[in-house]
């Protein structure tokens, strides 16, 4: 009779769980943005300030910018993350427009394309920001 004992794959396993967490902690980042992004676009707008891309484009970037870090801000907190992670993760909103505002302002873009383009490089930098402390969002 043979005996096989089966053979334990625990750290494979883990290391899949801990992307799996690390995915999931990214996801949760994105809906707590989009969460917090129109929450408080509808809280402006029953205020009466609503600006548009078309007319105030830093005013409404900058605005929906603090509108998602608000959401990502407070879920992460409530997850327990420590301050200096988060102002990362904020920062992610708000570093794409440091290059984009001076070619809005130089008329290159418009403040349609300002937006596209601050959205296509928040998510890239919301990840680096994530690789940057990846145990802490895996755990």
């Amino acid at each position: 009779m043979t005996h096989t004992t089966p053979v334990k794959h625990t750290g494979r396993r883990t290391a899949t769980r801990r992307w799996g967490r690390f995915a999931l902690h990214y996801l949760e980042m994105v809906v707590a943005m989009f969460v917090g992004m129109f929450a408080l676009g509808l809280l402006w707008s029953a205020a009466g300030m609503s600006p548009s891309y078309a007319h105030d484009p830093e005013l409404a970037y900058l605005l929906m910018a603090f509108d998602m870090s608000a959401g990502m801000a407070v879920w992460m907190r409530v997850r327990g993350h420590a301050w200096a992670p988060i102002l990362e993760m904020c920062g992610a909103m708000f570093v794409p427009v440091v290059p984009l505002f001076p070619l809005l302002w130089l008329g290159l873009i418009d403040g349609m394309a300002l937006m596209v383009a601050a959205h296509v490089a928040m998510f890239p930098l919301m990840l680096a920001a994530m690789l940057r402390r990846r145990d802490e969002y895996a755990h």
